[in-house]
């Protein structure tokens, strides 16, 4: 039997801006956008070059409770991982297009990383896997 975790919901308050942001700002592919009728759609994104890897189902807020969850929905912890084989190239990347870093990069002993917020105030970590920085020809040169 083949498992795998495909989607994790985001709650949003609009899919546009939610389309805006992760495709347009951090260059996710957008996976899926189909209407469902009644205002609702199927919106999927994903980093680019996600294999078998879980993606975002981007949902718009359905009421009162739903909306009071938007940016929050793990009481305040870090709720995403974001994963990159070259941390540096990402960082500077996402400051470019204003996304919103909570403290400057740190090297930790499962690798560097740095907590980001999503324009909804969602947590995420963008990392750099120790074993991945061991492996990139860059690392001992942006590690010292």
């Amino acid at each position: 039997m083949n498992r795998r975790l495909a989607l994790v919901t985001l709650v949003v308050p609009d899919y546009d801006a939610a389309i805006a942001f992760y495709v347009g700002s951090l260059g996710f592919d957008l996976l899926s956008d189909a209407d469902l009728g009644g205002g609702k759609r199927w919106v999927t994104v994903a980093p680019p070059g996600t294999r078998g890897g879980a993606g975002l189902l981007l949902a718009r807020a359905d009421g009162e409770d739903q909306s009071r969850a938007i940016g929050c929905q793990t009481g305040g912890r870090v709720a995403f991982f974001l994963e990159t084989d070259d941390f540096a190239r990402d960082h500077a990347a996402m400051l470019a297009q204003g996304v919103t870093f909570e403290e400057p990069p740190r090297h930790e002993p499962y690798g560097t990383v740095a907590v980001w917020r999503d324009p909804w105030g969602n947590r995420w970590d963008l990392l750099e896997p120790a074993t991945a920085r061991q492996d990139h020809p860059s690392s001992t040169a942006r590690d010292s």
